[in-house]
């Protein structure tokens, strides 16, 4: 079967070009093999036929003839075992990008989905004004400490492109628009010189495209 993700037919404005499935169309992209997206709506991820896929409500899924997976981090490392050019072929340079998704997954994404929190989700709360200054403080730190893993390399690891400079990216991803990394210049080029490359426009286009497509929620 060609591997196939789950994708939302309809997001809120704010949450167009941040939905995780993203992930999963880059990855594809950059091996430059064909997939397919089911698009289903906020209703159907809660009901029970996807629950029991995926336990926790909630998309990107994949599936293909010999694995059904969930988990962006998952389903990444999953497409880039099936083509060339995500993970490099040494075991220490193989082990090193799995590291990273593994790093921006736990300890980068939670950082950055907090700011969501208290900036999105939870704006209207009366504690998320006084909350905010330490977010930000601990999500700079935590910045700052990538930043200086980066250095003045082109990618994480030095070498090319990989798996993880993917997820590294689409993390840092989430905080577009916020000014956040205007503070850290070498993240900033960092993320523009992944979003740039030509796989990742053209998973953006199709992911945003499909939202164009859909119908407007009810």
């Amino acid at each position: 079967m060609t591997p196939t993700i789950t994708a939302f037919n309809w997001v809120p404005d704010f949450a167009r070009g941040f939905v995780r499935d993203i992930r999963a169309r880059w990855a594809f992209e950059e091996i430059g093999r064909p997939y397919a997206v089911d698009l289903v709506d906020g209703k159907s991820i809660k009901l029970p036929a996807h629950r029991r896929f995926q336990p926790f409500g909630q998309i990107p899924t994949y599936r293909d003839d010999g694995v059904a997976i969930f988990e962006s981090g998952a389903i990444a490392l999953r497409i880039a075992e099936e083509g060339g050019g995500l993970l490099p072929d040494d075991p220490e340079g193989r082990m090193r990008a799995i590291q990273w998704v593994i790093a921006a997954l736990n300890s980068v994404e939670p950082y950055v989905m907090q700011l969501a929190v208290v900036d999105v989700f939870e704006a209207d709360r009366p504690w998320s004004a006084e909350r905010r200054p330490q977010v930000i403080a601990d999500l700079e730190e935590r910045l700052a400490d990538l930043q200086q893993a980066l250095g003045e390399r082109t990618w994480i690891d030095g070498g090319d492109f990989t798996v993880g400079d993917l997820m590294l990216i689409s993390v840092l991803g989430g905080l577009r628009g916020t000014g956040v990394l205007d503070g850290f210049p070498q993240l900033a080029a960092y993320v523009a010189r992944g979003e740039d490359r030509p796989a990742h426009r053209k998973a953006m286009a199709d992911h945003l495209a499909d939202l164009a497509d859909a119908p407007v929620a009810a």
